[in-house]
C-alpha cells in the first residue's frame, strides 16, 4: 500500500509543478486535462476516481510526454481500496516520421487484483497520408500477477502465478483487389517457475459487394505448450481470459451483472470464437468447491493448449438497417448490421489435455457499433450483438437445431 500511495503522492506533485512551472512562463509547455471517472464492480463497489490526459498542447495524441493515468478509490474499501493505472509513452524522434512513429511506452497498474506493470517498444510504417494501410512492430517485456480472485468473474480461469514475460507482436492491414484484409501475430515466453511458450496467427478479410452486402472471413490458430497459466489457454468460444482485463467490462465481475455472465448467455468475442458454444464453456468455468457434482460441474475448465477455427459472416440487406444508417450526423458514428454466421474449429492434439474431433456452429445475428476512430484510425467504441446459434454439430443433451439466444461484446471482424 505504501508504494500505492506514494505513486499517487508523486503524480499530484508532477501535476503542481507543470501548472506552477506554466503559469510562471505564461505559455503552456504541457498541459494535464483531468475528467472525473465513475465504475462499478462487485468487489470496489462504486469505484469513484480521477483520470488525467497529459499531452503537449495542440499535438491532440500524437505528440511526445503522452500521458495516460488514473486513480481510483472502491467505495466498499476492499483489501486494496486503491487502485491506479499509468501509461506513459515517448516518441523516439530519430526513428519517427509522420504516420510511422517509433515509441517507448511504460506501463503500471495495480487493479481488479491484478499486477501489471512493464515498458514496451513500438514501430509503426504508414503508407503516406493514409492511416488504414500500415504494419506495426512491438517488443514488450511486463510482470504480471493475479493477488485476488475475488475481482474473477471466473476464478477457475486464473492462476496466482507471478510472470515474467516477453511479447512480440505485428499487425498488417493493407487492401487489394477482392477487399480489406488484416494479419496478426504474436509470440511469447514466461521465464518465470515452470517456462511456456505460446503463439497466436489471426488472418481476417472483408470483401464488399453492396453497401449492405459483403463476407467477412477470419482464420485464427493459436498454441501453447504444456504448464501455460489457465488465462492465457484457449477456449472453443471466448478470448483468452487473460485479454478480458483489456475491457473495463469484463476486466471485474459485477460489471456485468454475475449472474448475467453465469447464464451462458453472454459472449465475449475472440480466440477461436466458435460463439454457439459459449453456453457449455461458461458452465465448464464456474466454480463448483467439490470435483464434480449431480449437475456435471467440475473443478477443470475446459481449455486446451492449441485451436484453430474459422469465423465466417455475410451481411445482408435489411431494411432496419438501411434505415439507421441513414439518420443524420449519429450514422457518422454509429451503424447497424445483419448478418448470417458460421464457426468451426478444432484443436491442433499438442498435448493430451486437447480434445479430438471438430466442433462447429451456425445462425444468424445483429450487432450494432459505435466507433469514434483515435488519431491513427483505429477503432475506439464498442460492439453489441444479438446472435441466435440456430445450428451446433455437438449440442449433447440438446438437439443440434434450436433457438439459442447470445449477447456479444465485442466483434472478431471489424475493420
Amino acid at each position: 500500500m505504501a508504494r500505492i500511495y506514494l505513486l499517487i503522492f508523486s503524480v499530484f506533485l508532477f501535476a503542481k509543478f507543470v501548472i506552477s512551472h506554466d503559469a510562471q512562463a505564461q505559455t503552456p509547455r504541457y498541459e494535464l486535462l483531468p475528467s472525473p471517472d465513475l465504475w462499478y464492480n462487485d468487489v470496489d463497489g462504486i469505484r469513484i476516481g480521477l483520470r488525467l490526459k497529459g499531452q503537449v498542447p495542440g499535438t491532440f495524441e500524437d505528440g511526445p510526454h503522452r500521458l495516460d493515468a488514473g486513480i481510483w478509490l472502491g467505495l466498499w474499501f476492499p483489501e486494496v481500496p486503491v487502485s491506479y493505472y499509468i501509461a506513459y509513452i515517448e516518441p523516439i524522434q530519430a526513428w519517427s516520421e509522420y504516420g510511422s512513429e517509433a515509441s517507448v511506452q511504460i506501463i503500471s497498474s495495480i487493479r481488479t487484483g491484478y499486477h501489471n506493470h512493464g515498458i514496451g517498444l513500438n514501430k509503426r510504417w504508414q503508407q503516406g497520408f493514409d492511416e488504414r494501410r500500415y504494419r506495426e512492430f512491438g517488443l514488450h517485456n511486463s510482470f504480471e500477477r493475479r493477488f485476488s480472485h475475488e475481482y474473477a468473474p471466473f476464478p477457475l480461469l486464473w492462476s496466482d502465478h507471478s510472470k515474467l514475460l516477453t511479447f512480440a507482436s505485428f499487425e498488417l492491414q493493407d487492401d487489394h483487389s477482392l477487399g480489406w484484409f488484416n494479419l496478426q501475430a504474436t509470440a511469447g515466453l514466461q521465464f518465470l517457475d515452470e517456462a511456456y511458450s505460446l503463439a497466436t496467427i489471426t488472418a481476417s478479410h472483408r470483401t464488399e459487394f453492396h453497401d449492405y452486402w459483403g463476407i467477412r472471413l477470419r482464420v485464427y490458430s493459436g498454441i501453447s505448450s504444456s504448464g501455460t497459466d489457465p488465462e492465457y489457454l484457449f477456449s472453443r468460444s471466448m478470448r483468452p481470459a487473460i485479454q478480458w482485463m483489456g475491457n473495463g467490462f469484463t476486466r471485474a465481475k459485477g460489471t456485468i451483472p454475475t449472474p448475467w455472465m453465469q447464464s451462458g448467455n453472454i459472449q465475449v468475442a475472440g480466440g477461436a470464437n466458435v460463439r454457439g458454444y459459449t453456453n457449455r464453456d461458461i458452465h465448464s468455468f464456474k466454480t463448483c468447491g467439490i470435483a464434480e457434482d449431480n449437475t456435471g460441474c467440475q473443478i477443470e475448465p475446459f481449455l486446451f493448449n492449441s485451436v484453430l477455427a474459422l469465423n465466417a459472416e455475410l451481411d445482408y440487406w435489411n431494411p432496419v438497417a438501411v434505415a439507421f444508417n441513414k439518420i443524420p450526423y449519429i450514422s457518422e458514428f454509429l451503424s447497424f448490421r445483419s448478418y448470417l454466421f458460421f464457426d468451426t474449429g478444432t484443436s491442433l492434439g499438442i498435448t493430451e489435455m486437447d480434445p479430438s474431433g471438430a466442433f462447429s456452429n451456425a445462425g444468424a445475428g445483429f450487432s450494432i457499433s459505435l466507433n469514434i476512430p483515435d488519431y491513427l484510425g483505429k477503432p475506439r467504441g464498442f460492439v453489441l450483438r444479438y446472435e441466435m446459434p440456430l445450428w451446433l454439430s455437438h449440442p449433447g443433451d440438446e438437439d443440434s437445431f434450436k433457438l439459442r439466444h447470445l449477447v456479444g461484446f465485442g466483434a472478431v471482424i471489424s475493420f
